[in-house]
């Protein structure tokens, strides 16, 4: 166990050692730049750095524009345009249905296969709201003799009519 506890102190020894990092002038080796580093503020700053370049990049690519170019990845408008669409098509679908159940209808009506049991209330209802011109509902003066016609035929003997009043008294 003392080998591994001796191999551990030589690599903290190494990992903290100062050691000094020089840039110099190399046609008057005059010193530009010098640092004292250990290796593991090296480590340290380089592992930092590689996390913060991840973290930007991730950043850019998830809100900006450049994620459009990244395959898999669909720009918001194309996205916008599909649902439009898709709900274009469905209104469309369900026009080309009701169409074609009205042209179905309109052979049966000319075939004379006409459903007697079948028919749309709906468009009874806007036939009849496009129709509101109003009607003279008064009776004619044929009409009101065919009247009198057929009630003389339906009581041969004229009886004057009872009074509901009179009726309930009876009861």
């Amino acid at each position: 166990m003392s080998k591994k506890r001796q191999k551990r102190k030589k690599i903290k020894e190494k990992l903290f050692n100062k050691r000094r990092l020089i840039i110099l002038n190399e046609d008057t080796f005059e010193e530009t730049f010098s640092l004292k580093l250990t290796l593991m503020n090296v480590f340290v700053v380089a592992s930092l750095g590689a996390i913060i370049i991840i973290f930007v990049t991730t950043f850019i690519i998830a809100f900006t524009p450049l994620r459009e170019f990244i395959p898999g990845y669909s720009s918001s408008k194309l996205k916008r345009d599909a649902t439009e669409l898709a709900l274009k098509s469905d209104s469309l679908s369900k026009a080309l249905k009701r169409n074609e159940a009205y042209i179905k209808s309109i052979q049966k009506v000319l075939t004379g296969e006409l459903e007697y049991a079948k028919f749309n209330k709906d468009s009874i209802l806007e036939a009849a709201d496009e129709i509101s011109t109003p009607v003279d509902l008064s009776p004619s003066k044929p009409e009101l003799e065919l009247r009198e016609q057929v009630a003389k035929e339906e009581n041969p003997h004229p009886n004057p009519p009872q009074r509901e009043g009179s009726r309930n008294s009876k009861k």
